[in-house]
């Protein structure tokens, strides 16, 4: 008698066992997920929690229902700082996604002086917040910094940081400078997944360049531009220890950002309660906004075609 190994007999069946080859276990999620829970889920709980309380941080928090909430919406300094939210966001990702995808692209290829200069435009990335904001805000400075000397000269005022609206781009400026090498990280390696035979043959047909780069290049990122630019949305509106360092929310209140509002809201005047519905209002406006860009980019519904490989 002779003995035969099952196969799979159907298309589905054959469907089924490539889909399922490669996959991990859900076991080797595990320590990510409890990790996400406790220091995310458990607290953003405990601080929507704090949201419906009056809570100086020294008494035990008292539940008031929704007045943290219905003051929320009335305040206008709030309204202020999450329009300077969105604005500081705005002018970030305009600033740092060109250049980042360009310096991506270019990063990918194999030109000779590429992997040294790769490496010293990353280093920004390697440096701490605090330490960036300081050094920026000593060179800045009206009095002693290098803008005293070298501002009349590619005609720059002084003192830049005296005025709203130069105060707002140094912060984004000083945000893009750091973190622009990471999202330059992320386009670099979405070029390098575009198939080469896709420029071959845009080559063998005449195309140039600039026109590879916009029929070929640009619509094989749009997924990592998503991704990219979620990453960078949700950083903007986080910004906070750049304006604590170089600003202080200032001049006057031109750079009071919504995480800032949060911290002078809490640790300042001790009204933990209200800051903590600041907190939970931020992130709600991130999800929501992180949410409709992956629903209108489709981002959703891309499925990996390596997988099983």
């Amino acid at each position: 008698m002779s003995h035969h190994t099952p196969v799979a007999k159907t298309r589905g069946d054959r469907k089924a066992a490539v889909g399922n080859v490669g996959r991990p276990p859900v076991s080797w999620a595990l320590p990510g997920i409890v990790f996400f829970v406790v220091f995310a889920i458990i607290p953003l709980g405990i601080a929507v929690y704090l949201s419906f309380c009056d809570w100086d941080g020294l008494n035990s928090p008292s539940l008031t229902g929704l007045d943290n909430w219905s003051r929320l919406f009335k305040d206008s300094e709030f309204g202020q700082a999450a329009w300077l939210s969105l604005l500081l966001t705005t002018i970030s990702w305009v600033f740092q996604t060109p250049v980042a995808l360009l310096l991506g692209v270019w990063a990918a290829g194999r030109q000779r002086s590429r992997a040294v200069l790769s490496a010293i435009f990353f280093i920004p990335l390697l440096l701490s917040t605090t330490a960036i904001a300081m050094l920026f805000h000593a060179l800045l400075d009206p009095n002693f910094g290098v803008i005293k000397e070298i501002g009349p000269w590619i005609g720059v005022d002084p003192n830049v940081m005296g005025s709203s609206t130069g105060a707002l781009l140094v912060v984004a400026f000083v945000g893009g400078w750091q973190f622009m090498p990471f999202h330059t990280l992320i386009y670099q390696g979405g070029a390098r997944q575009i198939p080469e035979v896709l420029y071959q043959a845009a080559s063998i047909d005449g195309a140039g360049m600039v026109r590879q780069f916009f029929h070929i290049t640009l619509p094989q990122l749009r997924h990592t531009m998503t991704t990219s630019s979620v990453l960078m949305i949700v950083g903007s509106l986080t910004y906070f220890d750049t304006v604590l360092i170089m600003t202080k929310g200032g001049p006057g209140t031109d750079t009071t950002i919504l995480p800032y509002l949060m911290y002078r809201t809490g640790f300042q005047t001790y009204d933990l309660g209200y800051a903590a519905a600041i907190a939970t209002a931020l992130v709600v406006v991130a999800t929501g906004i992180s949410l409709i860009m992956v629903r209108l980019s489709g981002f959703g519904s891309m499925r990996s075609t390596r997988e099983g490989m």
